[in-house]
Order: structure tokens, then C-alpha cells, then sequence
């Protein structure tokens, strides 16, 4: 959608078809509604929920851009507050010191020494996992597996295999201001609740901005539709008039179509499986896209609090304070007695603690529940501008993985703030429950979830950010982007967030000639241009950049 949106700029210039196996637009960034208060469902005190990306960190700014500054929509500020482990031996939190963060003191303070070491020395410890990198500075054990461990799977160990995560990304986490989530502190690992930003609807962000590309008149779409195979290259390609031969299938009936270039925008599985079926890969690409590891995760969309009690620490309790009597605990103790909202839950599975498994309490996540309309508040739009949306709906949601129906919703007339609106009591709350890696079923609980209480499954094909991806995929990519007429596109090209997936689409749009369409905004074009190096061995074109060396 970057891609297109950067191509529509120059309607004279390009003829572009987004082709889409989904129905919807967006990826995984998709909205649900929920059921109503009928038939034995709770009042959720909200009509949706995003069900696959939540939210993003504010220095994501080609994102927010792109939906505050071009679509209307606002994100709306949350306080990020993590819950991780139970019970007095393996709780901790951003919120307020426990008894788990005294124990590892001594830990905690190597750590922020550690850090600046790791960014330093970045190239050699990109190739050195988590688990690795705690044994080379000789941390204990129960640290790594305590909170260094769940840390990093918080928002990088997709499928479980946070102990294989390059140590550079941890780094990253901390000190890169482009990635950045935590602050340091020497005290308590987590100095405090970061500002996070909570998406609006995303089926009306995206569902307006196919609107955008369309009426630009030069961007066209086939949802419900897959490519079958691609030939680069051929005779018959040539003959046709192209370097591109696609070939479809689904519910398209067109026969094949040629094309100047192509750019994969999903998966690197899919995009070898498209090319295996057609003229066939390089060997550089079945090489390169080939050392991306996926697994398979589902998420368990519930409200079942009973559950929630259960496996994490959804209630504040004294007894996890750290013994302090030093007035910045007493505060932090103070703050959480009155506030505590965690909405980033993990659990640790006992027989092997670097397994994980981790929850979203969306009620606290997600601004529509205390009264935020699905634009944002002080939106551009309003929800009667914006076009109706598709969400999944009732039971055909609990299929997804098999059969997606969406329904076409009604619109609010406004998109008024109700400022006053009261959260639902805990028992109403949506929970989100991610079980990960399909492979280590056998540890999952997901069947003591109250099957009445499930509102929602749907599984996810997850990136791994094993340190392999940062020797044999990550540094290479240069070699195959604009090789044979193709480019890729997505976040598995480097990191697995919103922001990079939008980046690599300007990126690759901008390699074939489009506008990068935020290039007088230096918080966006620093990580475009440092995309545009990674991922092409590239910079910016003459006219488009301040300098020599942009």
C-alpha cells in the first residue's frame, strides 16, 4: 500500500495493479467487530477491535504520517504497561519495582553497561544470539530467562524463538531513536511506562486509503486473487510486450497479464513459491529468501478473565513490591495501586522459561473502548466521511484461518470523543492470547480458554528474528532488489514493524523512479535513506536530498 500510494503521485508516469490473495487490504492490519450484548455476550463497551497490529511506537513517523498528514485519522496516546511472569519469584514490571528486580540488581547494572559495548561493536553481535551474548558477559542464567528473555519476545521473538534473536536488536530497543521502546534504568532494567500510540480502525484507515489510490486513476486492484506463477524474462513475456508474465488464480477469471517490474510485497515463502512455479529464482534469491524462518502462531481473541487471573498478574498486589522505602518506589508503588492497566501480559512456561506465552488486554489498549471514535480523536475525517469498512464478523471470524467472510458495517453519523465513558469492568475486557510456534503445541494452554468466551481465532504466519537473519538475509537484500525486473517489499526484510513494512514500500516504489512523498520531513526520510542504503546500496536522488551524503 506504501508502494502504491508513492506511484499514484505520478499517475502520467505509472500503470499499477495490487494483486491480493486477501479480500481486504492491509495485511495484517485488520479490524474485527465484536458481537453485540445479546445471546449470553457481555457488554465490551466498544463495536471493534484491530485484531492483528495494535499500535506503534511514536518514532514511527512514515506510519503516523501516512494516516495522520495524508488519510485524516489520529492515533490516540496509551501508556505502555508490561506484566511479566507471576507470582513473587518471577514477577516484574515497568511500573514498580518488584522483589524479582532486587534479586537481579547486580545483573541489571552489567546490563546498561553491556549496551553501549553491543552498539559499538553492532556488526559482530548482529550475528551473536540473546542467549549467547548473556553468556559471553556472564549474567545469570535466571536473568535471562526472567527478563531479558521476555523483554525481547515482547516485540521481536515471533514463534518462540527469542533465545536465536540477534543481540543487536535488543540494543536497538534501547538506544536506536528509530526503534526505540525503553529507557534504561539501572534500578529497575524499565526506567517507565512508555508513550505508545493506539491505532484507529484500521479497516476505515485502509478500506480509505484503496479509496485514495484509485481515484488517482493509475492504481488498480484485485483482491481475492493470488498470483499463481511469475515468468521473467521469457520469450512469451517479450512477445507480450513485457518483461513480467503473471499468471492468476482465485476468483479473477483474467487471463495472464504482462508487465515492466514487479514488486513482492508479502512473505519471502510466497514470493520463492510464485518464482518456483514461473521462470524459477536466482540462486542468490532462493538463497537469500530462502534463510527466512517462519512460524506458524494463532491468537485467541476472549473474555475470559477467569483465564487471564489464572496465568498472569492482572491485579495489583503489595506483596510483589520490592522492599524499598526510598520515596521514588513508594511513588511507583503509589502510582500502580491507582493506575495499574497492563496491557503487554507474558508467561514464562516453567519447564523452559525462554518459552513464552504473551496476551494483549486490548480494553486497555485500544482508545474506542474509553469512548475514542474509530477516526481518532481531532481527526481530520469524520466517520461520515470515511467509506464503510469490512470487518470480520460473528462466527465465520472463529474459521478466518480457513474462510474469510467479511461484512460491509454501518457507519456512526460523527466522530465524536465520549470523554467520559467508563471502562467495562475486568470480566468484560477483550483479551487477546497469542499461543506461539505451532511446533511446541504440546505447552500451550489455549484449550482452557471457555470456548463460550472465545470471540475470535485466527492464526498468523509469524517472522523469526533469529541472528541467521541478520547474516544471510538482512545485510544481502542489495543483491537481488531491482535484479530481473523485481524488488521486495515488507517488514521481514529487516525488522518485523509496522514502520519498516512501509519503508521498504516507498523504498521499492522509489528504486523504480516514484516520489518518496515525505522527503522534506526529516524524522520520516531518516529511515528511508538508511532503507534506501540497507536494502538497494542506494541514496537519494540528487534533486531529493540536502546534501552530498544524504
Amino acid at each position: 500500500m506504501a508502494a502504491g500510494y508513492a506511484f499514484s503521485l505520478s499517475p502520467e508516469k505509472f500503470d499499477v495493479k495490487i494483486v491480493d490473495k486477501a479480500q481486504n487490504v492491509g495485511g495484517s492490519a485488520t479490524s474485527y467487530q465484536l458481537p453485540n450484548n445479546q445471546n449470553g455476550h457481555p457488554d465490551f463497551g466498544a463495536e471493534y477491535i484491530n485484531d492483528g497490529v495494535q499500535g506503534a511506537s511514536p518514532v514511527f513517523h512514515n506510519t503516523l504520517t501516512m494516516f495522520e498528514k495524508v488519510l485524516g485519522f489520529r492515533a490516540s496516546d496509551v501508556g505502555m504497561q508490561i506484566s511479566f511472569g507471576k507470582g513473587q519469584e518471577t514477577f516484574w514490571s515497568n511500573v514498580f519495582p518488584s522483589q524479582l528486580v532486587d534479586e537481579f540488581k547486580d545483573d541489571i547494572k552489567k546490563f546498561g553497561k553491556v549496551l553501549p559495548t553491543i552498539k559499538t561493536f553492532e556488526p559482530f553481535f548482529a550475528l551473536i544470539p540473546v542467549d549467547r551474548m548473556l553468556k559471553m558477559f556472564r549474567f545469570s542464567p535466571s536473568f535471562g530467562e526472567r527478563m531479558v528473555f521476555p523483554l525481547v519476545a515482547l516485540f521481536m521473538g515471533t514463534g518462540n524463538q527469542t533465545k536465536h534473536v540477534s543481540s543487536a536488536i535488543i540494543e536497538r530497543l534501547f538506544l536506536d531513536p528509530n526503534m526505540r521502546l525503553f529507557e534504561f534504568s539501572e534500578e529497575s532494567l524499565l526506567a517507565s511506562v512508555p508513550h505508545m500510540k493506539a491505532f484507529p480502525e484500521l479497516g476505515r484507515v485502509y478500506g480509505l486509503w484503496r479509496t485514495r489510490l484509485e481515484a488517482a486513476g493509475n492504481v488498480r486492484f484485485a483482491l481475492s486473487c493470488g498470483v499463481a506463477s511469475l515468468e521473467r524474462g521469457t520469450k512469451k513475456a517479450k512477445q507480450l510486450g513485457g518483461n513480467i508474465l503473471a499468471t492468476y488464480e482465485g476468483h479473477e477469471s483474467e487471463g495472464p497479464e504482462v508487465f515492466d517490474d514487479v514488486i513482492f510485497a508479502c512473505d519471502a515463502d510466497s514470493a520463492l513459491k510464485i518464482l518456483n512455479n514461473g521462470s524459477g529464482p536466482s540462486w542468490k534469491e532462493r538463497k537469500i529468501l530462502g534463510n527466512v524462518l517462519y512460524k506458524w502462531d494463532i491468537t485467541v481473541t476472549h473474555h475470559d478473565y477467569d483465564y487471564m487471573k489464572k496465568h498472569y498478574e492482572m491485579n495489583y498486589n503489595s506483596d510483589l513490591n520490592a522492599k524499598r522505602d526510598d520515596e521514588e518506589s513508594k511513588k511507583a508503588f503509589k502510582f500502580a495501586e491507582e493506575n495499574w492497566k497492563p496491557l503487554y501480559l507474558i508467561k514464562m512456561y516453567e519447564e523452559d522459561p525462554s518459552q513464552i506465552e504473551m496476551s494483549f488486554d486490548l480494553t486497555h489498549y485500544q482508545g474506542q473502548f474509553e469512548g475514542m471514535p474509530a477516526v481518532g480523536k481531532d481527526a481530520d475525517i469524520t466517520l461520515k466521511d470515511a467509506p464503510p469498512i469490512q470487518r470480520q464478523t460473528g462466527e465465520e471470524g472463529k474459521k478466518l484461518a480457513k474462510d474469510e467472510d467479511p461484512k460491509v458495517m454501518d457507519q456512526p453519523d460523527s466522530a465524536i470523543a465520549d470523554e467520559n465513558k467508563q471502562s467495562p469492568p475486568k470480566e468484560n475486557h477483550v483479551y487477546q492470547t497469542i499461543y506461539l510456534d505451532y511446533e511446541q503445541r504440546q505447552r500451550w494452554t489455549k484449550e482452557e480458554v471457555a470456548k463460550d468466551k472465545i470471540i475470535l481465532e485466527k492464526w498468523w504466519k509469524q517472522q523469526s528474528h533469529r541472528w541467521q537473519h541478520y547474516g544471510g538475509t538482512v545485510p544481502w537484500m542489495w543483491t537481488i532488489n531491482g535484479q530481473n525486473h523485481t524488488s521486495y517489499a515488507g517488514a521481514w526484510s529487516l525488522v518485523n514493524m509496522h514502520e519498516v513494512g512501509m519503508v521498504s514500500g516507498f523504498s521499492a516504489a522509489y528504486n523504480l523512479g516514484a516520489k518518496y512523498p515525505f522527503k522534506d520531513n526529516d524524522d520520516c526520510a531518516q529511515l528511508f535513506r538508511l532503507y534506501l542504503l540497507l536494502g538497494y546500496m542506494s541514496r537519494m536522488r540528487s534533486e531529493d536530498r540536502k546534501g552530498f551524503f544524504s
